[in-house]
Order: structure tokens, then sequence, then C-alpha cells
């Protein structure tokens, strides 16, 4: 019985992965290019000033740390924070904008209570193992 199936498994295997994985990597590759105009929005949304912290990640595949200190038309100026160097970025050259606003309250309660429960384990563990 197993040897009538398992062809017919195999072949739709090799024909159907293929086309599964283009489908999948066109998918990805639609949302990991933004369009400038995306890009314009994230930069506007973020503001300007030292508050405005950002990572830009470019095309070249480098990342700009710092604040927005400018925005124009067709670029905008990264300061870095320690050094206050600017450095100007058109628009077409930015792959992702992420804000770094730092921690927010949610994610210091996590990583405490994930400490917490850290914590009680081991002591948990080292209790079990001195019973013996």
């Amino acid at each position: 019985m197993l040897k009538n199936y398992l062809p017919f498994v195999v072949a739709s295997v090799l024909l159907f992965g293929p086309t599964a994985q283009l489908a999948a990597a066109g998918q990805q590759k639609n949302q990991s290019t933004p369009i400038v105009e995306e890009v314009k929005i994230k930069v506007s949304k973020l503001g300007v000033g030292e508050k405005a912290k950002a990572t830009i990640t470019l095309k070249s595949g480098a990342k700009i740390k710092g604040y927005i200190a400018r925005a124009g038309d067709d670029d905008f100026v990264v300061r870095d924070r320690k050094t206050d160097n600017p450095t100007t970025i058109r628009y077409a050259d930015v792959t992702r904008v992420e804000s770094n606003r730092g921690h927010s309250t949610a994610k210091h309660v996590g990583i405490g209570v994930g400490i917490g429960v850290g914590a009680f384990l081991a002591a948990l563990f080292i209790i079990i193992s001195h019973l013996d």
C-alpha cells in the first residue's frame, strides 16, 4: 500500500516545494522594501530633535544610530548622539527606519518577572538536589 503512494508523495513534494518557496520569497521582497513615501512618513512621525532617536538601515547594509536633526523633501540629517557628527541620508537609500524610544514599562515588568522566575527555579533545583 505504501509503495503505491510513495512515488506520488515524493513527486508532489518535489513539484510544489519550490513553488511555495518562490511565493514566500516574493511576499518577503514586497514587505521588506518600503517606498520612499513610507520612509518619509516614518521619519516625520519620529519628529525632529534630540528626542527623535532612530536607527536607520541603508540599502548598503550600514546602520546609523542617532537622532533626526533635520528632515527635508529629498533627504534628512541624522546626528550621532555621542559625537554630534551629522550624516545626510537620502530617503531613496533607506530600507528601514526604527524608533529607539527605550524600554517600555511592560518590557521592564517582563524582564523583572523573568529574573524572578529564574531565581525561584534555581533555588528550587538547589533545594531538590540537596534532599538526596
